[in-house]
């Protein structure tokens, strides 16, 4: 997946993706130990999708918390 696809992604759309791909990952993993796997770049690819999704679940959260800061400021005021 790319990181346009990912981004378009719901919150929970996205959570349900990251369960899919670790799952993918541990199966690539097995594959490797048996010597089943026959292209190891797809080790490489699943690591990475898996770490664009953190990343847009982590952004999402930032951008959470700035906006709860920001409504508390204005509350101050």
């Amino acid at each position: 997946m790319d990181i346009d696809s990912i981004r378009g992604l719901s919150d929970d759309e996205l959570y349900d993706e990251l369960e899919d791909q670790k799952e993918a990952y541990f199966k690539l993993r097995f594959q490797r130990a048996f010597g089943q796997l026959e292209d190891l770049n797809s080790l490489r690819i699943s690591k990475r999708t898996i770490a664009r999704i953190k990343t847009v679940i982590r952004e999402r959260e930032i951008a959470a918390q700035q906006v709860e800061v920001q409504a508390e400021a204005n509350d101050a005021e």
